[in-house]
């Protein structure tokens, strides 16, 4: 089994060399698709001295376009058997990629969500308002899409490639999140729905000092979000 890795990158210059060693640490053989969107940092420089090693695809856009523009981009030139979403800071432990490719490798899921209100893992004490938003915001989606998630907007989301195939994504931003979430939901492969699993794993959130970037109003897009992709879509 073949991994890709897809990479959406904005500005961090301070975690892209340790996520990418620990992404190259886990015990895969894989593909690793960066998109940068159009940093204003020192990331493009770091990854102009990176983009020739042969285990790296590297995309840059001209105009900052957001998360799930990025995500498009590397979709697009991912050529392995299953597709895993990997965030560019250190919230997420690519350590956990057995326990997020487990349901897949035994044959049970086309899709699997990390949940970080899944319980049994660590996570860190960490904002309280942004975790109610997000167990709203996956309720209103479970009511749409007739799911039973704990964690609709996390970044970790594996696919098998051929669930990806044919799914047309619009949203430029953290929209993706809903949208991938009721596209997938009515998704069939071999006349049968798509087989989506959760597993817990550790969050390790940073704040927005530490340059986390999604906001309320990012909130608020993802409530309209979910309505469009499921009500008018």
């Amino acid at each position: 089994m073949k991994l890709s890795v897809v990479i959406p990158i904005y500005n961090e210059e301070e975690t892209l060399r340790l996520i990418l060693e620990r992404v190259r640490a886990t015990p895969y053989e894989k593909e690793i698709i960066l998109v940068d969107d159009c940093s204003q940092d020192g990331t493009r420089a770091i990854l102009k001295e990176l983009e020739s090693d042969e285990d790296l695809k590297v995309f840059y856009h001209a105009k900052n376009k957001g998360k799930g523009a990025a995500l498009r981009t590397g979709f697009a030139e991912a050529t392995g058997d299953v597709v895993l979403i990997q965030d560019a800071d250190l919230e997420y432990d690519p350590g956990e990629y057995p326990l997020l490719l487990e349901p897949i490798e035994r044959g049970l899921a086309d899709v699997v969500y990390g949940s970080r209100f899944k319980g049994a893992r660590m996570s860190r004490v960490h904002l309280y308002w942004h975790q109610l938003a997000n167990t709203f915001l996956t309720l209103v989606s479970n009511m749409m899409t007739n799911l039973n998630l704990t964690d609709m907007e996390t970044c970790y989301k594996v696919f098998k490639r051929e669930v990806l195939e044919g799914i047309s994504l619009e949203s430029n931003r953290f929209g993706f999140e809903p949208e991938i979430t009721a596209k997938i939901a009515r998704k069939r492969l071999n006349g049968k729905r798509v087989r989506i699993y959760e597993v817990p794993i550790s969050y390790y959130g940073r704040d927005y000092a530490d340059g986390k970037k999604i906001g309320w109003r990012d909130g608020v897009a993802a409530l309209w979000h979910i309505c469009r992709f499921n009500i008018f879509a």
